[in-house]
């Protein structure tokens, strides 16, 4: 029966495909049918993962110190108990026979069986030891091949019509699937601004968050049409939707082909106003995408995606290696490459944190600064491949003199390191500062005085400076980009950084929104830094305006305080012939 869901459009285009479910929470595993004569190697290879578990839960509690906390001999007989459970051990072989399914999948189910009894009971206490049994399932997974497993399980002949259905999905798994060519993907949590938005739009796929619950009403292989621009999506449609979908779905490739044309055209407004259009990247194999849709550079290099997926950390060779790949392959462009942004949804494997609030917590710089060695070898590794071409580094989330100074420093030790050695770097290259944190935005003099650039960063200063959190859906209709305090926020970082002579460029979402381009225009901003699939759009709204035009409208955007308003002169200031 043909049903529609609503959620929120995180990138645009139509895709038709079968529906790939994907298991929710952050139990996230793949289903996959096997045959018959292969039941008992699936069986033998979930025993010996629970085998494996087991010796290692044995191995760590035979190495309790006696003088230890007693709560952490009775932590580690607490997992071996629920390791212990037929539920978890037994129960999940007989649906390997029973759905000639894999291993991963058959405990992941039995897994939920129990979480749902957790969430049932009253008692806060014991309600709280369902994330025991998440950690031991866990465990289990990692043995199965764990995050690996997710992806590379997925039927390769077939997954370019496949449409992926989540509960969530974590701004790793997103990268994971970077590598494959699905369709489209929907979940049912996550806001607009989130990370996994975020990162999901660099596929340029259509993409939708906020459904609610497509993960529970969507059967597997089931006909759906994601429309990411509307944030609908349609489940079993009939023939005559089908086709009418098919239709729209023509006419949107053909206006992106059309744009194509736009590629090696340089963005210069009508009046002669040269903008820098550069991409944002998770990985060095996105350059690809940035060439091809004539980006001016690389406004963003989250360099944080290196150290994700994996069980360990990158070593200063192998960042060097990959800054050095991105940077060569960008023939002498600029690129700006952002130290590691861990913490709050983005964690390495091991380390999850059990903050309270961690998008307020122990992240990005701050978490930099507390693990000086990790931090050391990254800008190392970006200093040694600056030798390759222009390069900047960016500080993410910095808000206090201390914190820039002690990154400068940083920065100054590992230059000292690198001459002591005798390794090569070149000594003009140029420091900013993310202003993402409203303290920064206020008391911006500071930065300006010891920095060699900024790039406003909106995601986070949207989300701080209206106390939402990002990556809630229950509370994404309150980020709103047209706020007047964040239109008053970028204007006066903009003019700030002009009067300053300081470069100052926007790297955050609003930048590769079209509906925005002459906006932010007529703020004075002339760097917009997106993800590649967004530059052509831009660079369309860049070549048919001129940016003398805009100043009466953006004014009186500045002053208005109500929100329609705002949106009633914003479509004004589109339909503007200038």
């Amino acid at each position: 029966m043909t049903f529609t869901l609503h959620g929120i459009g995180v990138s645009g285009g139509i895709a038709i495909g079968r529906a790939h479910l994907v298991s929710h929470a952050s139990l996230e595993v793949a289903q996959y049918q096997i045959k018959s004569s292969e039941v008992s190697g699936e069986i033998a290879r979930f025993e010996a993962a629970v085998k494996t578990v087991r010796t290692q839960l044995m191995q760590l509690h035979s190495e309790i110190s006696a003088v230890a906390p007693s709560e952490l001999s009775a932590f580690v007989s607490l997992h071996q108990m629920i390791l212990d459970d037929a539920v978890l051990s037994i129960e999940p072989k007989n649906l390997i026979v029973s759905l000639q399914c894999n291993a991963e999948w058959a405990l992941k189910q039995k897994a939920d069986e129990v979480l749902e009894r957790f969430d049932a009971i009253e008692d806060s206490y014991l309600r709280e030891r369902r994330m025991d049994v998440v950690q031991v399932t866990e465990r289990v997974l990692r043995e199965l091949g764990g995050q690996q497993s997710k992806a590379n399980a997925l039927p390769t002949d077939t997954e370019q019509g496949l449409i992926l259905v989540a509960h969530d999905l974590s701004p790793a798994d997103v990268v994971e699937f970077k590598r494959h060519q699905f369709a489209s993907f929907v979940t049912d949590g996550g806001g607009s601004t989130s990370h996994t938005a975020v990162v999901a739009r660099s596929l340029n796929i259509p993409s939708i968050v906020g459904l609610q619950r497509a993960r529970e009403l969507i059967r597997e292989n089931e006909w759906v049409i994601v429309d990411g621009t509307a944030g609908v999506l349609i489940a079993d449609p009939d023939t005559r939707i089908l086709q009418q979908y098919r239709q729209r779905k023509e006419i949107h490739e053909s206006a992106r082909r059309q744009l194509l044309t736009l590629r090696d055209t340089q963005p210069v407004s009508l009046d002669g106003v040269a903008v820098q259009l550069q991409a944002n990247i998770e990985l060095p194999e996105d350059v690809k995408q940035v060439k091809a849709n004539g980006a001016t550079g690389i406004g963003l290099f989250r360099s944080e995606f290196l150290f994700l997926n994996r069980s360990d950390l990158p070593d200063e060779e192998e960042q060097f290696q990959a800054y050095g790949e991105v940077i060569k392959a960008m023939n002498g462009l600029p690129v700006t490459i952002r130290t590691y942004d861990l913490g709050a949804d983005k964690q390495i494997e091991g380390s999850q944190s059990t903050a309270v609030n961690p998008a307020l917590g122990l992240r990005a710089i701050r978490l930099c600064l507390i693990e000086p060695h990790r931090f050391l070898s990254q800008l190392r590794a970006l200093l040694r491949a600056s030798t390759f071409g222009p390069l900047n580094i960016l500080i993410p989330m910095l808000s206090s003199a201390p914190e820039i100074d002690q990154s400068l420093q940083m920065i100054t030790r590992a230059q000292h390191e690198l001459t002591q050695e005798g390794l090569a770097f070149d000594p003009k290259v140029r420091i900013g500062a993310m202003i993402e944190v409203p303290g920064a935005a206020l008391a911006l003099e500071m930065f300006l005085k010891k920095m060699d650039f900024i790039s406003i960063g909106t995601n986070d200063l949207i989300q701080y400076t209206l106390a939402i959190d990002r990556t809630d859906e229950s509370v994404a209709y309150l980020y709103d980009p047209l706020h007047p305090a964040i239109l008053s926020l970028i204007f006066s970082i903009i003019k700030k950084a002009n009067q300053h002579k300081v470069p100052v460029a926007l790297c955050g979402e609003m930048a590769g929104d079209a509906k925005l381009t002459r906006l932010l225009l007529g703020l004075g901003l002339r760097n917009f830094s997106m993800h590649s699939a967004h530059i052509l759009d831009v660079k369309e709204r860049v070549l048919k305006v001129s940016i003398d035009g805009l100043q009466k409208i953006v004014k009186k955007m500045l002053r208005t305080r109500e929100p329609e308003r705002l949106r009633s002169l914003l479509e004004e200031l589109n339909a503007l012939e200038c």
